[in-house]
């Protein structure tokens, strides 16, 4: 119920806009508590209950009140008190258009293996944005270092219970570290981990593995003493480095191969093993490197419910997984009166999978006819291999040189950009689908979406509407290590 409305003709400062930021609403939920006090995209929420607001988070605790005293600014620069109450857990039913609104706290380090600077010249700016920034740890699951925090961000995170966060780990050998990242500061990992736990933070760690530099050895090392800090600890991924083909650090790098990839999972393997007889794997590899040594991926209890799917960890699986429910739950199939044929665009590493599966569906469908389209990514370099990081160009370009009839072409969800139809190229969907007028273009996500679009294809659409989109989010969304 909302008790008033006080214009304030003039603008005033608040007492505490010298130090916070305002929230700028991006977007107003249909039928929220935003919608019914009227505030609309472009209003500001400087103030609740007197309290500035660095983040959502500070706005999360404040709205826990019942009565509150909300100080918007409106476009035109006038601003207004807007007191009302609210049930305790009723949220205020809006998107905004960073989660920071103070800024995001940028990395200071200049890692060997930085994708942000592998990125191609001429992009969109927000792909540039280095983020190193606790708070989108807790929030979004995105890997910080944790070399630009200081003792306040460690009291916050134990005033706000600010758990679990997503560590950088790369390795636990202080003086590699450093040298890794760049940072001199980066050699007190030890110390930051202490200092999480101190707080009462838990936190999952990642590993970017680089050949010859903190693996073997590093590696065990980097394992037994991340092990060690169980149950603060609560995974350990290790991803293979990615690169392109716009590095330009001098300082070498070296993608794992065949050979490499397999010792990397027969090193880890003897951890697993010790590990799970305790009831957890705790230490998953990406799925790169099962793609690199030719193995099958994990089964589904290896996993332990996913912990790192948007690391990229066991995302392979999780797709089958979704797959045979989808199969299992779908029931008997309406054959095709006529033929379909179908054009599936995927990254190189996982095109051996949508095979196997396309042949699984082309089994029940005998007039389905699954082309699977492995786009090599001339955009970033082919060692570049995953579909989050396709881009429009790639994809029309390879699906042109194509022959033969299509009445339908698949293309991964990960590689247009979160809540929008733009890929990395600043390409549209619309635009794509100008390209080929004659047939019909739909994104995939899951294993079911992909079950449904070669079994249903009449009837398939992908409804995007609604997916959270945070301009801060652009960087850490392709750079995930996203496989379909």
């Amino acid at each position: 119920m909302i008790l008033c409305i006080t214009p304030l003709f003039v603008v005033q400062e608040s007492k505490n806009m010298s130090k916070y930021y305002p929230g700028i609403i991006l977007r107003v939920y249909p039928g929220s508590l935003a919608e019914e006090l009227e505030l609309v995209p472009g209003d500001k929420i400087l103030e609740i209950n007197g309290q500035g607001l660095r983040d959502i988070i500070d706005l999360s605790f404040a709205m826990a009140d019942e009565e509150i005293d909300m100080l918007v600014e409106h476009a035109d620069g006038e601003q207004e008190m807007i007191s009302f109450e609210k049930e305790i857990d009723e949220e205020l039913g809006v998107e905004f258009e960073s989660a920071v609104f103070d800024g995001i706290r940028n990395c200071a380090n200049h890692c060997y293996f930085c994708f942000v600077d592998m990125i191609a010249p001429n992009m969109r700016q927000s792909l540039s944005i280095k983020d190193d920034d606790y708070r989108l740890s807790f929030l979004y699951g995105n890997f910080v270092t944790m070399t630009n925090m200081g003792p306040n961000d460690f009291r916050r995170i134990k005033q706000f219970h600010l758990s679990p966060l997503f560590v950088s780990v790369q390795c636990m050998n202080p003086e590699l570290r450093a040298q890794m990242l760049r940072c001199p500061g980066a050699a007190k990992i030890a110390e930051q981990l202490d200092n999480l736990e101190a707080a009462g933070a838990d936190y999952h760690t990642q590993v970017v593995l680089c050949a010859g530099l903190n693996d073997g050895a590093e590696l065990e090392r980097t394992i037994r003493e991340v092990v060690a800090r169980r149950p603060h600890a609560l995974s350990l991924a290790i991803v293979p480095v990615g690169i392109t083909k716009y590095r330009t650090d001098p300082f070498p790098l070296h993608q794992f191969d065949a050979e490499g990839a397999a010792r990397v999972i027969d090193e880890v393997e003897k951890w697993q093993k010790k590990i799970q007889e305790e009831g957890r794997t705790f230490i998953y590899l990406g799925d790169e490197f099962y793609f690199l040594a030719g193995r099958p991926v994990p089964p589904t209890s290896f996993y332990d419910g996913f912990p790192q799917l948007d690391n990229g960890i066991g995302l392979t699986r999780n797709f089958i997984n979704d797959w045979e429910k989808e199969s299992e739950a779908h029931g008997e199939t309406a054959p095709y009166e006529a033929p379909v044929y179908l054009d599936v665009v995927t990254g190189t590493a996982v095109a051996p999978v949508m095979q196997e599966l396309a042949e699984k569906a082309e089994a029940e469908q005998p007039n389905l006819h699954v082309r699977i389209v492995p786009v090599e990514n001339k955009h970033f370099g082919t060692t570049v291999n995953v579909s989050g990081l396709l881009t429009a160009h790639d994809i029309i370009e390879q699906l042109k040189a194509l022959s033969g009839p299509r009445s339908g072409i698949l293309i991964p969800e990960p590689a247009l950009r979160s809540g929008e139809d733009i890929f990395l190229d600043d390409v549209s969907l619309t635009a794509m689908r100008e390209e080929f007028p004659a047939s019909r273009i739909e994104p995939v996500q899951t294993g079911g979406d992909y079950y449904r679009a070669l079994l249903d294809w009449p009837h398939y659409a992908k409804r995007r509407a609604g997916e959270t989109s945070y301009m801060w989010q652009s960087n850490a969304g392709y750079t995930k290590n996203i496989q379909y």
